[in-house]
């Protein structure tokens, strides 16, 4: 049950958006009847018209002043839905991609308006009973106090409020809102059944950490909620993104004949989503800000169990030794192919050994170009040579017959050398065996990182990337890729792996046999 306070600031955050609703939406007086029927037929038939038409307290920039058109996976899902009036569906989009304007307020609305309405009753669903009556009341406000749509399709509102969880406007449609949890049987408007359920944002962090409550909750929105149709009749949509792979969300999308859309921020070939929203450049930050981990649930719709193969109490940094000291040094390159995604990443680890413990003394993990990468590969042959040290470079065969030397002999030509690189031809088992295979020197604490480069953006990548590690990941994996081949190196003649015990009596601290 909500509080009085949440009640009161429900009701005054509601006022004011009815206030901006109809501030926003005035109406051309001037305009002649044929022009009137000519936009509602359009409307009609054009989901992004509509949405700039009668929306535009949502869609304008309030810095640029500019409207931000729909972007294309919006008008596909509107059409989606418009022409499947039985839709079983899941729109798993990444935070920020409007999925509940959208699926909870726009795509209903436009069915409202059709010539021969394509809805009767509408169920909307929240995490709560006080969530579901808020996200009610935006849809309240906009047929009550948008006159745009109500000056082409008339007085909307009849009777009812969102503060009751349900509402009726004139032409007998009907509103309810429910909490997950509540009962939605016996939900009816005279002679109709809920035709349009939508489940926004079901998942959260707490619920997720319990498998007994997500199967509970699972069974709820196909049992009681699903049957609240007319024997399967109707349209019953899902909508949040993928917080955890133990979630209501991703147990319906993963259910025979749902229909799942999925978009994540940056599609499979780097691009973003939604152009007219995002430069390439603001969701670089964004991602820089918010960590590997973070960004891959929030915005790429995978989340990532840390500690499937590496724990974060295995990460232990330390002050590096002098670097002469060192009994070799190691940099192992993953580059990516030239011709790869924008998303990917470019990998560089530098290692090194004393005696059998690893360091890792230093990290390239970036989506960059390549010429970005080896100009840092570069910079740090130059910086070696400043410390007086030899450093041994390997990248692996496959990219050794790449056009992406091209870039290091561009870089070498500018620079007056060439880096010494050696091509790592070893016949590699699967990804996963050889990485995993060296995790228990992380556990046994055979590695500690530079704590010089603790705050260094690369190394928190790289190893976010190591503790997101897990078998059949879709996340990236370069980092961990690239520790492997150095490690493999600065072990391949004496290996910490192949410790041979000697067998005899057992001694005790003082040296004393026993």
């Amino acid at each position: 049950m909500a509080s009085v306070a949440n009640i009161k600031e429900a009701v005054l955050r509601w006022n004011k958006l009815c206030e901006t609703v109809q501030n926003a939406t005035t109406v051309n007086a001037a305009e002649t009847a044929k022009e009137k029927l000519a936009r509602i037929k359009k409307v009609r038939a054009d989901y992004a018209a509509f949405v700039d038409y009668y929306f535009p307290h949502y869609t304008t920039n309030e810095q640029t002043g500019k409207q931000t058109p729909c972007a294309p996976f919006h008008i596909a899902a509107a059409n989606k839905v418009r022409k499947e009036k039985n839709l079983r569906a899941v729109f798993k989009w990444h935070r920020g991609a409007a999925k509940s304007t959208h699926l909870d307020i726009f795509i209903p609305l436009w069915l409202k308006c059709q010539e021969k309405p394509d809805i009767h009753v509408m169920v909307l669903v929240g995490k709560s009973e006080e969530n579901a009556n808020t996200l009610l009341g935006d849809v309240q406000a906009e047929l009550q106090y948008n006159q745009r749509y109500i000056h082409d399709f008339g007085e909307q509102y009849n009777s009812g409020s969102w503060e009751e969880g349900e509402f009726v406007t004139k032409d007998g449609t009907a509103f309810f809102a429910r909490g997950r949890g509540q009962s939605p049987r016996g939900l009816r408007y005279r002679s109709h059944r809920p035709d349009y359920i939508v489940i926004d944002d079901l998942d959260d962090d707490e619920l997720c950490e319990s498998p007994a409550r997500v199967t509970r909750l699972t069974n709820w929105v196909k049992e009681a909620l699903f049957g609240a149709l007319d024997g399967g009749r109707g349209r019953f949509i899902m909508v949040g993104n993928l917080i955890a792979k133990n979630s209501v969300l991703a147990n319906i999308a993963a259910t025979n004949g749902v229909f799942v859309s999925q978009v994540n921020i940056l599609d499979k070939k780097g691009n973003v989503s939604w152009a007219a929203k995002w430069t390439p450049q603001e969701v670089r930050e964004l991602e820089a800000f918010q960590g590997y981990r973070s960004f891959q649930k929030e915005y790429m719709n995978n989340p990532i169990t840390e500690g499937a193969v590496f724990r974060q109490d295995w990460i232990k940094w330390g002050k590096l030794p002098d670097l002469k000291k060192f009994d070799e040094i190691i940099l192992y390159i993953d580059p990516s192919f030239k011709g790869s995604t924008k998303n990917d990443y470019k990998a560089a680890k530098l290692w090194g050994k004393v005696g059998t413990q690893l360091w890792h003394i230093k990290a390239f993990v970036r989506q960059c170009s390549v010429a970005e990468m080896v100009r840092w590969l570069y910079d740090l042959y130059e910086w070696s040579l400043d410390k007086g040290i030899a450093i041994r470079w390997y990248m692996e065969a496959n990219f050794m017959q790449d056009t992406i030397l091209d870039d290091f002999r561009t870089e070498g030509e500018l620079r007056g050398y060439q880096l010494p690189l050696s091509s790592d031809k070893r016949k590699k088992p699967d990804k996963f065996q050889r990485i995993e295979a060296i995790s228990p020197l992380w556990e046994r604490g055979f590695v500690t990182y530079n704590e010089a480069e603790k705050e260094d953006p690369d190394m928190q990548t790289g190893i976010e990337q190591t503790l997101a590690f897990e078998k059949g990941m879709r996340g990236h994996d370069d980092a961990p890729d690239a520790d492997e081949g150095a490690i493999w190196y600065l072990q391949r003649d004496t290996r910490i792996s192949s410790f041979t015990p000697s067998f005899g009596r057992r001694t005790n601290a003082k040296n004393v046999s026993w």
